[in-house]
């Protein structure tokens, strides 16, 4: 089976273990192992190995300061109907976590990639709901933990990820990380 990518910024331990606290026993909820928690900046799909040389080459010329941002708020997505994914948010964000969002897609579409044009909700995903999991209990859930803040933490690097569908879940592979830092530096 062949590998897809991502690009996304690893989560701290401390930021792991508060969000893996949320989790509940629910009824077809799968939850995110604490372990593979992380704001997924851009889904690639499949790539070769080619182009992944070129992509990491692209992504180790993006400069953006470190930032921090908060964990805060849960929600769902779609935001109606039948829920199919669990979220923590990251508050409003950080203006540099935008920026570096559209430095990666600039050097993305450089590259002759195509790029998703749905707007960006950074979040970390929780839990994906499977279909025999209640709505209501989707509901619940995010109502229980609106209020939910976790703590800031400092964003020094993204990351290269590839992953592979095993029959216990995706196996994650960091392919290469790349460290924020200054215009310069």
């Amino acid at each position: 089976m062949s590998a897809r990518h991502f690009i996304a910024l690893p989560l701290p331990d401390e930021a792991r273990r508060v969000l893996a606290g949320l989790t509940a026993e629910l009824p077809g909820f799968a939850w995110t192992p604490p372990e593979q928690l992380h704001v997924t900046l851009r889904f690639l799909g499949e790539l070769d190995a080619d182009r992944c040389a070129a992509l990491d080459a692209a992504l180790g010329a993006i400069r953006v300061a470190p930032f921090l941002l908060p964990l805060e708020g849960v929600g769902a997505f779609p935001p109606r109907g039948h829920p199919a994914v669990l979220w923590a948010g990251l508050g409003r964000g950080h203006p540099l976590l935008f920026q570096l969002r559209q430095r990666l897609d600039d050097s993305l579409l450089a590259l002759g990639l195509d790029l998703d044009l749905r707007t960006f909700h950074p979040h970390v995903t929780l839990a994906r709901l499977r279909p025999d999991a209640a709505p209501v209990a989707a509901a619940h859930y995010v109502k229980r933990h609106r209020d939910f803040a976790g703590p800031e933490f400092r964003v020094t690097r993204f990351t290269h990820y590839s992953t592979v569908l095993q029959p216990g879940g995706p196996l994650y592979t960091v392919e290469r990380e790349f460290p924020l830092g200054a215009l310069g530096s």
